[in-house]
């Protein structure tokens, strides 16, 4: 899959827009990601794509970085020995279109903020 483009609160991959923060798998996505507190990322908010077993996770942030990574979630994450990439959303783009297609890459992006 390849980010198109991403502009505050609104992404397009492979030719399709999405409006709403999103979970970018291997093979799919789900455009009905959202967190129990809405700019604060917890380890339980993230639990299906722990079940998926990624070598990295990318995180986007928001537009303007609003959304909060406590450590505890990325510590949690890498003691699953999953890679964490925390970036501002409008930094992910590069980042996730660039990554080596031989690792299982997921991505989880708040679109707004």
């Amino acid at each position: 899959m390849k980010i198109d483009h991403y502009s505050f609160g609104k992404i397009i991959i492979d030719g399709k827009a999405y409006t709403r923060d999103l979970i970018i798998y291997p093979q799919r996505i789900d455009s009905s990601w959202w967190r129990r507190e809405g700019h604060l990322l917890q380890i339980e908010d993230l639990s299906e794509v722990i079940k998926e077993k990624p070598d990295i996770l990318i995180i986007g942030t928001g537009y303007n970085g609003v959304m909060k990574v406590p450590e505890e979630t990325v510590a949690n994450l890498r003691s699953k020995g999953i890679e964490v990439i925390i970036k501002k959303t409008t930094e992910v783009v590069e980042v996730f279109n660039n990554m080596k297609k031989d690792k299982k890459v997921i991505a989880v992006l708040h679109l707004t903020c």
